[in-house]
């Protein structure tokens, strides 16, 4: 998936937006259970997950960013289109990221994604 996003900015009382830089690419590599995080020619990070072979719920496992391009927002972008790329599959996920985890506190609309 090659997708550009372009964030908005913030208005006081409202969150922040969750992607806030230009020129995203998400890549997704299923034989190493990962979605990679590309800024232009930097990479970013990574999120891990694993499938249940008998239900098709996604774990999402560990956010991991790369220090250098800690605290700016990549995270929350990594995650935000992760979840829109597996809710476009109809998949359900279990958040044992504790980011994961933290996002969807802050993002509720994602709430309906939880494997029951």
């Amino acid at each position: 998936m090659n997708t550009a996003h372009r964030g908005q900015p913030a208005v006081p009382g409202q969150r922040p937006e969750k992607i806030v830089h230009d020129g995203l690419r998400l890549e997704h590599d299923p034989d190493r259970g990962r979605y990679g995080l590309w800024h232009r020619e930097a990479f970013i990070g990574i999120l891990g997950y694993s499938i249940d072979p008998r239900t098709g719920v996604v774990t999402l496992q560990h956010t991991i960013i790369d220090e250098a391009h800690g605290r700016r927002g990549y995270a929350r972008a990594l995650v935000t289109l992760v979840l829109e790329e597996l809710r476009a599959q109809g998949r359900t996920i279990i958040p044992e990221c504790t980011y994961v985890q933290d996002y969807l506190d802050r993002y509720p609309e994602y709430q309906d994604m939880l494997a029951e």
